[in-house]
């Protein structure tokens, strides 16, 4: 038999496009004679859908798309996910299911069981648990349903009930053989998820003695990425074919003998996944709102280096205009490199001086001022004449504004408010610094898009004569280390010591860290690629004075 592993990238609540997507997939399939087409979770109304759900307009659409998808579908089984309405009083009032089409018709239907309530995911908000799962018969083959979370349930430890154990237990009281488990997900990516993903399919193949199918969801989703890369595993626990990361692909599966193509490498190199992670989340989140072109603030310095580049790998060139904003505290080599940069990248490249702003507004507001001396009030002025300035741009010709922070800044508050923090999209606010320059040496891997002088020139805001971040931070080796420990890993204060970081240092860093909560809860959204992200999934009240 020949199955079809068909990864899309759905638009959350347009289930036209979303189900052409699968019925041309689907026709694509049958012509390479597969037997089976199997989509990503909830694939007719994209994942996750979050309040939508409780808007019964939306649940009703989606039911009649469901419909017409079915009808519309060639005769060949078509395995996709999608909502399913509970009559019953009690409990939540959805599944989140997957069914099986065929010849007109759903001839099968399984519940996801394990409703995940960590991180970014909220299901058991509007989701009740489903029944344990019945086998599905397709010619000779018998295949074994699970739904994303149903197979982590030894990765997380936090379910009662495992959905692939019992479904092997149920096969061996009814004597029945399972030739094949198969699930389907919309997994968010994060940096080294491929691994973990890996080792929990080797282990189900290892013990279950099956091949196993994997079937996920692409494109960006406001701050989530969904890589894709869907795959199949034999007995042996081999890949024997994959689909490419971070696009639409389809992969032919043939089980007689289990074997496929290979679109992707066996493993991808984390650093290149986040990269093209990043610029797929850029591109959908541009395209999806309805913008084609951005614009963002060229300083000269890595941060707004490596989002230049990301956005000129996501949009083309030609959509990116880059504004450098010289201060009185600029040098002449950061404007050099800001324009170095842009002629690198091919984008265009404008420059607007803030001196004479700047200077009108310490001329207005020096009566207020009197006595009281230049302080960090005079430093974010600048970065929010700046701000404006990129917003009038902005609003003008109708680009996206991209906010160029890194999470190392974010984490500490070393960022300013109405000022660099202004945008519509943080490209790089879940990056760290350490990771910022690891990335920037990835876009140079070819040939020089960064001018090198970014890369070995020591961090500065410009905004007081001879600034460098070292002077107001730790060495960003030694933050990003606390903060991964801290943010990832949720070590508080006596672990961190005892890891060997100086007490003086730890208690700086947390306290900044939970004195910025505000800032971060006006920041623009970013783009997800750590296990804990600022933003979605991280739930801190500003308001707050724990310390340990």
């Amino acid at each position: 038999m020949k199955i079809a592993l068909v990864q899309i990238n759905p638009v959350i609540g347009d289930f036209a496009t979303n189900c052409h997507a699968i019925v041309l997939a689907a026709k694509q399939a049958l012509g390479q004679g597969c037997e089976l087409a199997i989509f990503p979770e909830m694939a007719v109304s994209g994942y996750p859908p979050q309040d939508l759900l409780e808007r019964q307009s939306f649940l009703e659409d989606h039911d009649r798309a469901v419909v017409q998808l079915v009808s519309d579908l060639p005769p060949l089984a078509v395995m996709f996910g999608c909502l399913e309405q509970r009559p019953e009083f009690a409990g939540k009032p959805l599944y989140n299911s997957v069914v099986v089409a065929k010849d007109g018709v759903i001839v099968h239907r399984v519940r996801k069981q394990l409703l995940p309530s960590y991180d970014v995911f909220d299901e058991t908000r509007y989701f009740e648990p489903g029944p344990e799962a019945e086998l599905y018969q397709l010619g000779e083959m018998t295949f074994a349903i699970t739904v994303c979370e149903d197979i982590w349930y030894e990765a997380t430890g936090h379910y009662r009930c495992d959905p692939v154990a019992s479904l092997f237990a149920g096969a061996k009281e009814q004597g029945c053989r399972i030739d094949c488990l198969i699930n389907v997900s919309a997994s968010p990516f994060q940096r080294d998820k491929e691994v973990i993903r890996h080792a929990i399919f080797r282990s189900l193949c290892s013990r279950y003695q099956v091949p196993f199918l994997y079937v996920n969801q692409v494109g960006g989703q406001d701050s989530l990425l969904f890589d894709g890369r869907s795959l199949a595993m034999n007995t042996r626990s081999e890949i024997v074919a994959k689909c490419a990361g971070f696009m639409p692909d389809m992969v032919v599966v043939d089980t007689d003998g289990w074997r496929g193509e290979m679109h992707g490498p066996m493993q991808e190199e984390p650093v290149a996944a986040v990269y093209a992670g990043l610029v797929m989340g850029v591109r959908d989140y541009v395209r999806k709102c309805g913008f084609r072109s951005v614009v963002l603030g060229l300083s000269g310095g890595i941060d707004s280096a490596l989002t230049a580049a990301i956005a000129a790998d996501a949009l083309g060139a030609e959509n990116v205009l880059g504004v450098a904003l010289p201060s009185p505290y600029s040098s002449v080599n950061s404007l050099e490199d800001a324009e170095a940069l842009a002629h690198n990248l091919g984008c265009t490249f404008k420059v607007v001086p803030i001196t004479l702003l700047f200077s009108a507004f310490q001329e207005t507001l020096q009566p207020l001022f009197a006595r009281q001396g230049e302080d960090l009030t005079e430093q974010n002025l600048q970065a929010r004449i700046r701000g404006t300035l990129l917003m009038a741009l902005s609003n003008k010709f109708g680009y996206l504004l991209l906010s160029t922070g890194n999470k190392s800044e974010m984490a500490v508050g070393y960022c300013t408010l109405y000022g660099d923090m202004s945008g519509g999209l943080a490209v790089i606010s879940d990056v760290p610094k350490q990771m910022v320059y690891e990335l920037a040496r990835y876009v140079n891997r070819n040939q020089e898009r960064i001018p090198s002088r970014t890369l070995t020139k020591a961090p500065t805001a410009e905004l007081k004569p001879d600034q460098c971040d070292q002077d107001d931070l730790p060495p960003y080796a030694i933050l990003d280390q606390i903060l991964e420990l801290h943010l990832e890993q949720g070590q508080g204060l006596t672990a961190l010591v005892k890891a060997g970081f100086d007490e003086s240092v730890v208690r700086d860093v947390l306290r900044r860290i939970r004195l910025n909560e505000y800032k971060r809860k006006q920041a623009a959204m970013g783009l997800k690629v750590t296990s804990k992200a600022f933003g979605y999934g991280r739930r801190y009240p500003n308001v707050q004075n724990y310390q340990e």
